[in-house]
């Protein structure tokens, strides 16, 4: 977080971004951060946190959406070598939530394989419907931010690493207009 407020007032360090730092993890890595993000090409990780080279996994797919290799992927650092933080990060104006809200809501189908993209945000839709809020595309957005980082947090192999507290689940929200994460819940206390 402290990385995402020099993000927001433009005193960015740019840490661990030269040869030495290449050389350091040339053999090994020890990530203190798993990142589940969109691929929206505004929110990229290692900028808005201001990390470096070895310091964060990061994972991309549209919305957050995930599925067995996906999580996989995520469980990999804190399995392996015990990577302390996973964040969900979502984003204000997500494009693959909002043509998978307006295909559901329509009773569409998305094109090839972004309908399962759609299908993986089913429950964010449902949840985003029953909360009826003012801009139902955000509303599915945190939802899904939510229930992403809550499956995690619950899951068989992560959730007794977060109830023994080594390790932290989190969902966040990023905001186009400001560049701010918030934290939507999970932050360690």
């Amino acid at each position: 977080m402290e990385g995402n407020k020099r993000w927001v007032d433009g005193n960015l360090h740019h840490p661990d971004r030269d040869p030495d730092r290449r050389q350091l993890v040339a053999q090994t890595q020890e990530p203190y951060g798993v990142v589940l993000s969109c691929i929206d090409s505004r929110v990229p990780p290692e900028l808005l946190f201001d990390t470096g080279l070895g310091d964060l996994y990061v994972l991309r797919t549209g919305a957050q959406a995930v599925g067995p290799v996906v999580t996989g992927s995520v469980e990999y650092g804190p399995m392996t070598s015990g990577t302390p933080l996973i964040v969900v990060l979502g984003h204000q104006r997500c494009g693959a939530v909002e043509a998978s809200y307006k295909a559901m809501r329509d009773g569409a189908t998305l094109p090839g394989n972004l309908q399962a993209i759609a299908d993986a945000l089913r429950p964010a839709y449902d949840q985003a419907v029953r909360l009826d809020g003012s801009d139902p595309v955000d509303t599915m957005t945190r939802a899904q931010i939510r229930l992403t980082a809550n499956d995690l947090r619950s899951n068989k192999d992560l959730g007794p690493l977060v109830k023994k507290g080594s390790l932290a689940v989190v969902g966040a929200y990023y905001s186009l207009d400001t560049g701010r994460v918030e934290i939507l819940g999970g932050a360690p206390s």
